[in-house]
């Protein structure tokens, strides 16, 4: 406490002296796009969050889809996704391969060979549907950042 009276003394001294630098502060278009992408990043870290609890989800049901696919949220592998949250059953599931998902049809029927039960159904309805949210904000602050103002 001793050192933080003497401390503030000296930068006084330091002031009157005209020793010390004004603290930058940047104007008002710079700090709200400080805001900006700091909040985007912390959505960007939450989408994230969800992928891992949606892989979570998966792997509860015994379904090692990230063995075979590179993109748990790639094109292939949201259509199984949305088809699992629909009730969609193993055997079918493999059909939903696109490109070069397409030739490792005996490899997803292995990894998608588990069992959903109903809560796992939800949690991953819920979690897709809150990573199509984050996504759909991501893409609003991306056109707010490019000057473009969306409503």
């Amino acid at each position: 406490m001793l050192s933080d009276v003497k401390d503030s003394e000296w930068i006084a001294k330091l002031l009157r002296h005209g020793l010390l630098k004004a603290s930058f502060i940047p104007d008002r278009n710079q700090r709200e796009l400080r805001e900006l992408v700091r909040y985007r990043r912390s959505i960007i870290k939450e989408r994230a969050r969800q992928h891992n609890r949606i892989q979570k989800a998966l792997e509860g049901a015994n379904i090692k889809l990230s063995s075979v696919v590179s993109d748990i949220m790639g094109v292939s592998s949201r259509d199984m996704l949305r088809a699992i949250d629909d009730g969609e059953d193993d055997p079918e599931l493999a059909n939903f391969g696109r490109r070069t998902m397409k030739r490792k049809k005996d490899e997803l029927e292995l990894a998608l060979h588990g069992y959903v039960n109903p809560h796992q159904r939800l949690m991953i309805k819920t979690i897709l549907t809150h990573i199509d949210f984050l996504s759909e904000q991501i893409v609003i602050l991306d056109h707010r950042y490019e000057g473009n103002s969306i409503s």
